[in-house]
C-alpha cells in the first residue's frame, strides 16, 4: 500500500506502482484526505490545510484494517515524504501492523534544521496572528501557476517532471499549492510525537529508508537520527545526484533506488 507526499497525487507514481505489480505484488495506492481529487480542507482551492495529522492517521488506520483483511500477505506500507511521515507515525503508535515499511525521503524534519520545538512555536504564533488556513509560503506570482523553480526541488528528470504537469493539466482538480500555517504547526507537532520518547526504539519491524543529502525540502539529519534509533532500519543514502523525489529521478538514480526496494521486498517475502 503506497501513499504520496504533501501536495502529491498517486498518479505521479504509476511507474513505480506498475513495476511493483510486475514483480508480483498486489498494489494499492491512495491520496490523503484534502489532497488530489479529495477537495480541500482550507479556504481556497489550492492551499493544503489540516486540523491535525491525527485525521490522516485515523484514515490510514481504518483503511489499513479493511485492506489487510482483503489481501494476502506479506503486507507492506510505503510512503513518500509526508506519506512516509504518516505511515511511520501510525506504525510507531501501533495503529497499523505491517510486515515492513518503505520510506522515501520521509518528512521527519524540515531543511534548515530549526529545532522542532522552536519551529512549532513560531508556526503557532503565525496561526494566532492570522487565519491558520492561509498559505504559509508564496507559491507563484500568478495564482494557480506552478513556479518555474519547482523542478529544482524535486527531480533532475525533465520527462518525469513533465509527466506531473501533464496530470495537472488533464485533471486540474489535482493541483495543489502551498501548505497552510496550520499545516506547518501540526506537522511540527506530529514530528514531536514520532521523535519523542522511545517510540522509534520500540518499533522493531523492518524499515527501508531512501534519502538524499541534496534534499531541499526535508532534513537528511533528522532522517539519519531516526534511522539510527530504529532497531531494524536500512538507510540507502544518495547525494547531489538525487533530489527529493528519488523514485522519480533520472534512470541511473531511480534504478538504484528501485533495486534496493525490490531486494528489501524479496527478503520480506522470503521470511513469510
Amino acid at each position: 500500500m503506497f501513499f504520496p507526499g504533501r501536495g502529491d497525487n498517486y498518479e505521479k507514481y504509476l511507474e513505480a506502482l506498475q513495476q511493483w505489480h510486475e514483480a508480483g505484488w498486489r498494489v494499492t495506492a491512495g491520496d490523503w484526505r484534502g489532497q488530489a481529487d479529495s477537495g480541500r480542507l482550507g479556504n481556497d482551492p489550492v492551499t493544503g490545510h489540516i486540523s491535525d495529522f491525527s485525521v490522516w492517521v485515523e484514515d490510514l488506520t481504518q483503511f489499513w484494517k479493511e485492506w489487510k483483511a482483503s489481501t494476502p500477505g506479506p503486507h507492506i506500507l510505503a510512503g513518500h515524504s509526508m506519506g512516509g511521515h504518516i505511515i511511520l507515525r501510525a506504525a510507531v503508535e501501533v495503529r497499523v501492523d505491517p510486515d515492513a515499511l518503505v520510506l522515501c525521503a520521509p518528512m521527519l524534519g524540515f531543511v534548515g534544521n530549526i529545532p522542532v520545538t522552536i519551529g512549532q512555536a513560531s508556526a503557532k504564533l503565525m496561526c494566532l496572528i492570522g487565519d491558520p488556513a492561509r498559505p504559509a509560503w508564496k507559491w507563484s506570482e500568478k495564482p494557480g501557476e506552478v513556479p518555474a523553480s519547482r523542478q529544482y526541488l524535486l527531480t533532475h528528470d525533465d520527462d518525469r517532471y513533465a509527466d506531473e504537469l501533464w496530470w495537472r493539466e488533464q485533471r486540474p482538480e489535482l493541483v495543489m499549492g502551498p501548505g497552510s500555517w496550520g499545516w506547518v504547526e501540526r506537522a511540527y507537532a506530529s514530528m514531536r510525537r514520532i521523535l519523542g520518547g522511545s517510540k522509534l526504539e520500540h518499533t522493531v519491524l523492518p524499515v527501508l529508508i531512501l534519502a538524499t543529502s541534496n534534499d531541499k525540502l526535508v532534513a537528511i539529519s533528522a532522517i539519519d537520527r531516526a534511522a539510527k534509533r530504529l532497531p531494524n532500519a536500512e538507510l540507502i543514502r544518495f547525494g547531489k545526484e538525487a533530489r527529493h523525489e528519488i523514485l522519480r529521478e533520472e534512470d541511473s538514480i531511480r534504478d538504484r533506488a528501485m533495486q534496493a526496494v525490490f531486494n528489501f521486498l524479496d527478503r520480506i517475502a522470503k521470511q513469510q
